[in-house]
């Protein structure tokens, strides 16, 4: 079986069989270390969720708030309204209207106690022309509970990453992506680019900014079903090719 296999005949088809095989292998095993990683995920949600909600205080400059992305937090300050963002093409759903489009409003807090800010995801805002965002400002001091996130990591590899500042041009008020790095050098004011807060709506909201509920999947997703996939389409490569080999070899000596 084996000799004819590596015969003249065979031996190239073989290969191709062997690494086809072997990359089909491979992609199984790529499925199943992302069901791991998908598992660790969500279980680090889970536990950052768990856990009691935490005042962060001046405190939170020490703090690794990137590794308690979805922990419940308290934050007292004042907001910044004149260095608010705006992430585009954001939809609010309504029973009345249907989809609206507009814009994700983040502004900054000053901690209080401290100078350092922490942006705010403070929700969706209807796209008003001009874009007047002084009037989201709430009056001081303010104490805001949500949910640590993580920025966005390689948004300037992304198709629809923001510009370059232009000569002249102090700061970008309309973002595509949140970039906390670049979001920060245009601040009055020292912005933590660790992480962000999201508010969770715990009421009836009236008025905007509307808050968005965090968008959590916390399911295993495909991997395991995709990595069978693969393993079966391999197993049935190498145990069909050889098949195939000895029937065409048994039709041609006939």
């Amino acid at each position: 079986m084996f000799a004819r296999l590596l015969s003249r005949r065979w031996l190239f088809t073989t290969l191709l069989v062997l690494v086809a095989a072997a990359v089909m292998v491979r992609l199984g095993i790529w499925q199943l270390d992302r069901l791991e990683w998908r598992r660790a995920f969500n279980a680090r949600v889970m536990e950052q969720a768990a856990e009691p909600p935490q005042p962060l205080g001046p405190e939170a400059l020490d703090l690794d708030l990137y590794s308690m992305e979805y922990r419940q937090v308290e934050v007292t300050g004042e907001y910044l309204p004149q260095d608010a963002i705006v992430l585009r093409n954001e939809v609010w759903l309504t029973l009345d209207q249907g989809s609206l489009l507009g814009y994700k409003l983040l502004m900054p807090l000053r901690i209080a106690g401290s100078d350092t800010a922490i942006l705010v995801d403070r929700g969706w805002i209807p796209m008003d022309a001009p874009l007047e965002l002084a009037q989201y400002a709430s009056p001081a001091p303010v104490t805001v509970s949500g949910q640590l996130r993580r920025a966005e990591t390689d948004v300037s590899l992304a198709f629809n990453a923001d510009p370059t500042l232009q000569p002249g041009q102090a700061r970008l008020d309309v973002w595509n992506r949140l970039d906390l790095d670049r979001v920060a050098a245009q601040m009055s004011t020292p912005l933590l680019t660790n992480a962000y807060l999201q508010v969770v709506p715990h009421a009836v909201q009236a008025q905007p900014p509307f808050a968005n509920p965090p968008e959590l999947d916390l399911s295993e997703g495909s991997h395991f079903g995709y990595a069978v996939q693969w393993f079966t389409f391999a197993t049935i490569l190498l145990v069909g090719y050889p098949y195939y080999a000895r029937r065409q070899d048994l039709r041609n000596e006939k």
